[in-house]
C-alpha cells in the first residue's frame, strides 16, 4: 500500500512539474537562444536566395543529415553523414554554397534544431514563403509522453494576432491561421511558435 501511494505521488508530481516545464519551454528557450536562432535564420535565408533546400537531422546524435534539394520540377533527397566529404561535393554539384550549408548545420546542432525549411502560405491569394524551424524539446510533459518539438515560423512581414497572441489569417478575419494543422502563438511581430509531436 505504501509503495502504491509513493508511486502515485511521484507520478502526480512528475506530471505537474512536466506541465509547468512544457508551458514555459517555448518562451524561455527562444529568449535564451535568440541570437543563435536569428543567426541560423539569416544563414538559411542567405543559403536559399537562389534555390530552395531543406535540411534536417535524422538521428538523436545530430550526425546524419537529410537534404532535400528543390528545382522547378524535381526534388532530390539525399542522406549523408555530416562529416562525409561527398556531402559538400553534392551541394556544390547542385549549386549550393557548401561552406554556408555545413556551418548552418553545425549551428543547428548546437541548439538541437532538427529541421529547417521554407513553406508556402497565402495572403489575399498572394503566394509567400516563411521559414519553418523545428527544435527538439528536451523537457517532456511526463516520463511517458512522446517527444515534443518547438516549432518556429519566421515571416517577412509583421503578422496579426488576437488578444491571446494567437496567429490570425488577417486582422479583419479573426480566424486562427493553422500551419500543418497547428495553431501558432506570438513571440514577436514576425516570429511565432507552437509545440508539436511532429518535427516537420
Amino acid at each position: 500500500m505504501k509503495n502504491r501511494l509513493f508511486i502515485l505521488i511521484f507520478l502526480s508530481a512528475a506530471f505537474i512539474s512536466g506541465c509547468r516545464t512544457g508551458k514555459q519551454f517555448p518562451g524561455n528557450y527562444y529568449f535564451q537562444h535568440e541570437q543563435a536562432i536569428i543567426a541560423i535564420e539569416k544563414q538559411y535565408a542567405q543559403l536559399t536566395t537562389n534555390r530552395l533546400i531543406s535540411l534536417g537531422f535524422t538521428d538523436g546524435e545530430f550526425r546524419h543529415v537529410l537534404a532535400e534539394m528543390k528545382t522547378d520540377s524535381i526534388r532530390y533527397v539525399y542522406e549523408f553523414n555530416l562529416a562525409d566529404p561527398s556531402f559538400a561535393d553534392t551541394l556544390v554539384k547542385y549549386g549550393y554554397d557548401a561552406v554556408t550549408c555545413i556551418n548552418l548545420l553545425k549551428d543547428m546542432k548546437t541548439i538541437k534544431c532538427t529541421w529547417i525549411n521554407k513553406l508556402d502560405y497565402y495572403t489575399d491569394k498572394e503566394a509567400k514563403l516563411l521559414t519553418f524551424m523545428s527544435i527538439r524539446n528536451g523537457a517532456r510533459t511526463s516520463p511517458f509522453s512522446p517527444e515534443k518539438y518547438f516549432i518556429l515560423t519566421f515571416y517577412q512581414q509583421p503578422q496579426y494576432y488576437d488578444e491571446n497572441g494567437v496567429l490570425l489569417d488577417r486582422r479583419n478575419l479573426r480566424r486562427a491561421r493553422k500551419i500543418n494543422n497547428e495553431i501558432f502563438y506570438r513571440i514577436n511581430e514576425k516570429v511565432c511558435y507552437t509545440v508539436s509531436a511532429k518535427f516537420r
